[in-house]
């Protein structure tokens, strides 16, 4: 069985919304490849698959999400908002040394046609103003 690590989110979060990858890589050292990076999915799709996945492998899946970003200003805004966290020992920034861990029983992965049908609301969302 495979690991799979992602953020706990809240009910209602608005990050729910955004898109999400799954990079998939191996879970120890004896394994020396690339990992593997997919997407974009939605947050319920993102999660589905990557259990999918690992429920029977030995891999590590990382389900995040992305941040569309319309220009290099705004990544570095980004990328400062994250540094700064870090720095002023904010929860959100700090590294946590022993996650919880839950144990979750991997449900049905979506079929190939609910995920172009994710595409498509992500697509729309991002055309229409998402940030």
């Amino acid at each position: 069985m495979g690991t799979l690590v992602t953020l706990d989110l809240p009910p209602g979060s608005p990050v729910a919304d955004l898109p999400w990858v799954i990079t998939i890589g191996a879970l120890g050292d004896e394994e020396d490849w690339e990992p593997v990076v997919c997407g974009p999915y939605e947050w319920a799709h993102a999660l589905a698959l990557a259990q999918a996945v690992v429920a029977d492998e030995d891999l590590m899946a990382v389900v995040e999400p992305l941040l569309p970003r319309l220009d290099a200003d705004a990544i570095r805004a980004e990328i400062e908002l994250a540094r700064s966290a870090g720095e002023s020992g904010d929860p959100e920034g700090d590294v946590v040394e022993d996650p919880e861990t839950r144990r979750v029983r991997p449900g049905r992965a979506p079929t190939g046609a609910e995920v172009r049908e994710g595409w498509a609301r992500i697509a729309e969302r991002l055309t229409s103003g998402i940030s």
